[in-house]
């Protein structure tokens, strides 16, 4: 039997998401197979696939030349949160561009994904169903094809997906409230909890109900507490970073294998973590509070 120690970078991960990045070329067919078989386990007891994990937890997996194989596979291009027939659900850099544009001529995230298509023998081109600023982490869709771009587009559009965000902004916030500034002249409601404060800057969860450019940018900025690291609304620089300090943390959707909406949820990157330790929080206590929100019944 093999191990692995759940550490601070796979919290909130689903067990789907974390045998794909382990067990890298794995078709979806078979990780579900050592799932439903018990020969994956977490924390000794049979787990599900949407199983949100937790730092600390141990997943164990059972040895066989396959598996073996998958292992020693090349690491994938993209970081998947979950894959079907018609999506990829990928967990997105901050600094990395969605996609090609007159100005953007370097690697992006709809490149990688192509990328990944490839390897396994596809021509496709995922289409972005939804979009994040370039500085901005965390959970975005990609279609593999027109179709699922249309329908999935077209649930956006009509019910919208719910989304939270997590974000370190300057300053102290309120510990709740909602901002109501109008964006480009048209309503926009974000509303937000403080969850830690201290040197200068409070981590943030936040719901935008609407879903205007940049609008928990603005928002946080126009209240005098712009994000860390997003120069262009007036955030600290962090030396070094191509990012700032927003992440797409949860997404519901629904999907078409389930008859019911369910979350997505992204593992915090690494500058979060630097950041949260030094500002006084109680991080293990932080991140107990967030594997919650993610394990909230759908």
């Amino acid at each position: 039997m093999l191990t692995y120690p759940i550490t601070d970078s796979d919290h909130c991960r689903s067990l789907e998401s974390f045998l794909t990045q382990l067990l890298p070329g794995a078709p979806n067919s078979y990780l579900q197979k050592l799932v439903k078989s018990g020969a994956v386990t977490v924390d000794g007891s049979k787990a599900l696939r949407t199983t949100v994990l937790a730092t600390g937890n141990q997943v164990t997996l059972k040895e066989s030349d396959r598996t073996a194989q998958f292992l020693a596979a090349a690491s994938l291009p993209v970081d998947i949160l979950h894959e079907n027939d018609q999506l990829l659900i990928l967990n997105k850099p901050a600094g990395l561009a969605m996609h090609r544009t007159a100005e953007i001529t370097e690697d992006t995230l709809v490149d990688r994904a192509q990328h990944l298509m490839r390897l396994r023998g596809f021509e496709i081109k995922p289409r972005p169903v939804n979009r994040l600023d370039r500085g901005t982490s965390g959970v975005v869709i990609l279609a593999k094809g027109a179709m699922a771009a249309g329908m999935f587009g077209r649930q956006l559009k009509d019910e919208g997906f719910g989304k939270l965000y997590l974000a370190l902004a300057s300053g102290s916030l309120p510990p709740s409230g909602t901002f109501t500034d109008p964006i480009d002249d048209k309503e926009a409601l974000t509303h937000f909890e403080t969850l830690a404060q201290g040197a200068g800057l409070s981590f943030v969860l936040l719901n935008p109900i609407t879903g205007r450019t940049h609008q928990i940018r603005r928002h946080l900025a126009d209240a005098g507490h712009p994000v860390l690291g997003d120069k262009r609304y007036g955030g600290t620089i962090l030396p070094g970073e191509t990012g700032f300090c927003l992440h797409s943390f949860q997404t519901r959707i629904n999907l078409p294998e389930t008859e019911f909406q369910c979350s997505i949820s992204a593992p915090l990157p690494a500058l979060f973590l630097a950041q949260l330790a030094t500002i006084g929080g109680n991080l293990p206590k932080l991140l107990n509070r967030l594997h919650r929100i993610a394990s909230q019944p759908d």
